[in-house]
């Protein structure tokens, strides 16, 4: 497809998906239900580190956190009693279970006694103007900090250190930084830019990008993520993650990639 058709294809997606008519069923849904920033990082966070398997059951799951820490995470996470940290065992989605849950309690905890953004979790001593890849291998290294961490933990919070293709940390940075009048995104991070960003790429996200030609390296992982991001800032260099919109939408509302397989 030549550029300006793909362009045009791409915008248009965009301008389709990137409305509030479409978070119903995502994972975003989730840190829209509140207004203190916190509250959306936290569960932003943590809707974005499940986010795997039927996005239904995803949303349930969040819910269920949130009904756990009395529908307030952020004042949940500063004023909890351990005791109140009992309702959390037996908490379980896919291979996430309640020791990663108290791991990740634990951290917040510990990281907002020090911090009031959980974007600094990110940066820390790092340049501003650092890469996206410095900043997920910080926030690994930060994450598990704490002394005796759990070792089965490590494998929910990735990094392109492992070669991952980090989708989910990606979707929760897009979310965290990007800032337009659509109302999606969140835009509540200033640190970073949108422009550093780089696109979170799932299963439905690499199909169409291969069809499309935005990616021709085969493994599915960091070095691909780059790639497809690379390609999409020929279209928009400023904001180039914000194709997520359509890629994800030509590939989960209308399995673009199958219905030219």
């Amino acid at each position: 497809m030549q550029y300006e058709n793909l362009k045009s294809l791409l915008d248009s997606k965009v301008e389709q998906y990137n409305r509030v008519d479409f978070i119903e069923n995502d994972p975003i849904v989730i840190p829209h239900q509140f207004s203190v920033k916190q509250d959306i990082e936290i569960m932003g966070f943590w809707s974005a580190m499940l986010a795997w398997g039927q996005r239904k059951t995803i949303i349930n799951k969040c819910n269920e956190l949130i009904r756990l820490m009395e529908g307030a995470p952020y004042d949940f996470i500063k004023n909890h009693q351990e005791t109140d940290l009992k309702r959390f065992l037996g908490f379980k989605h896919r291979t996430f279970n309640d020791t990663d849950t108290l791991y990740f309690i634990e951290f917040f905890r510990q990281h907002y006694q020090i911090s009031d953004t959980l974007e600094t979790a990110f940066i820390g001593k790092l340049n501003i103007n650092s890469s996206i890849e410095s900043y997920l291998n910080n926030l690994r290294t930060n994450f598990f900090s704490l002394p005796d961490f759990p070792h089965r933990t490590i494998k929910h919070v990735s990094s392109p250190k492992q070669k991952s293709a980090c989708k989910r940390l990606n979707m929760f940075l897009r979310w965290m930084v990007r800032s337009d009048e659509q109302g999606v995104d969140f835009g509540i991070w200033k640190h970073i830019k949108p422009s550093q960003l780089i696109c979170p790429t799932d299963v439905h996200v690499e199909r169409v990008a291969r069809k499309l030609n935005l990616i021709t390296r085969k493994q599915a992982d960091w070095q691909m993520a780059l790639e497809l991001t690379e390609n999409l800032r020929q279209f928009d260099p400023l904001d180039p993650v914000k194709y997520d919109f359509a890629l994800f939408g030509l590939g989960i509302e209308e399995k673009f990639a199958a219905k030219i397989s």
